[in-house]
């Protein structure tokens, strides 16, 4: 019997092929699709959150590149939930800037830059899959967009805000459920499920079909590749049922201790050990301190609190 063919998931395909050249084509179909124009890669740009490292159990994966004119795309995969998220996009959107000019330029080498979060995880509430941020400056009389006039090789020309400064894109894989109709929904489809039409023409999931097949891996890949998907699997569980486990008791402790010491006080001791239960759990399954800090807003004192207390 003929197998059915199995598509390497995303996040794999972007820490260790999406980086080669002959790979930008699926990079370039995605990020098309998102932003509704033809992309094209020209290179994958170096920075300190993009080098390889194994230590990928619970960091993001990402891909940091320029594309033909000169403005910096940021793809991320982010596969676990993280307080102030929003913050870390936008401080990651402005290294990213800064980055990329040098001493004494100026500030017309600002780049423009896309930040693109494919999330696995539960980020706030809405009932889309993919929201897009950009920044306006808008009339608080007149509701018009201010158009800004700058001097472009001895010219005056004219840009709206959003040309300039950076844009978000959170696409919500986790909570995407329906029937793909449309290129972006083809997408959808590929990164929730791994699953690509056998009739596809949407721009990089031909090329997915071609170069991304679970069974064109050599056996050691497959291995890793299996390992890589396994630690996902128990690293969300874990998760979910410490994040979960944490916010019941929390509520309970708070409710008791409500009743005896006043409802606020009790809620804030709730919310304090759940906060330690969740950290707990991180601990037990080799978190590193930096990330259970940004998890659970714990300092680094009581992080070595808990590790101890587990050892005893």
């Amino acid at each position: 019997m003929e197998m059915e063919d199995t598509y390497i998931r995303f996040d794999w395909a972007m820490k260790h092929m999406l980086r080669d050249k002959a790979n930008f084509d699926i990079l370039e179909g995605f990020v098309s699709v998102l932003l509704g124009e033809e992309i094209k890669i020209e290179e994958i740009l170096e920075s300190e959150s993009n080098q390889d490292s194994e230590n990928d159990k619970f960091n993001r994966v990402d891909i940091k590149a320029k594309n033909s004119h000169g403005h910096i795309i940021i793809v991320e995969v982010q596969l676990t939930r993280q307080l102030h998220y929003l913050q870390r996009i936008l401080y990651g959107a402005c290294k990213a800037i800064t980055e990329h000019m040098s001493l004494g330029d100026k500030y017309d080498k600002v780049k423009k830059v896309y930040s693109i979060s494919i999330l696995y995880c539960d980020y706030g509430q809405g009932d889309d899959y993919v929201y897009h941020g950009q920044t306006r400056f808008k009339g608080i009389h007149t509701g018009n967009d201010l158009l800004v006039s700058t001097k472009e090789d001895g010219v005056i020309v004219q840009h709206l805000p959003r040309e300039v400064f950076p844009e978000y894109y959170l696409v919500r894989v986790n909570v995407y459920d329906k029937l793909p109709e449309t290129p972006l929904d083809e997408w959808m489809t590929y990164l929730k499920t791994g699953k690509v039409r056998e009739d596809t023409r949407t721009p990089g999931l031909q090329e997915v079909k071609e170069k991304l097949r679970y069974l064109s891996m050599t056996a050691r890949e497959r291995r890793a590749y299996d390992e890589h998907l396994d630690t996902i699997r128990v690293q969300n569980d874990v998760l979910d049922t410490a994040w979960t486990e944490g916010h019941q008791e929390g509520r309970e402790e708070g409710r008791a201790e409500g009743r005896a010491e006043g409802l606020a006080e009790g809620r804030a001791e709730g919310r304090a050990e759940a906060k330690r239960d969740f950290a707990r759990n991180l601990i037990t399954i080799g978190v590193p301190n930096d990330i259970i800090m940004k998890s659970t807003g714990l300092t680094v004192e009581e992080i070595e609190a808990l590790r101890n207390d587990l050892k005893q």
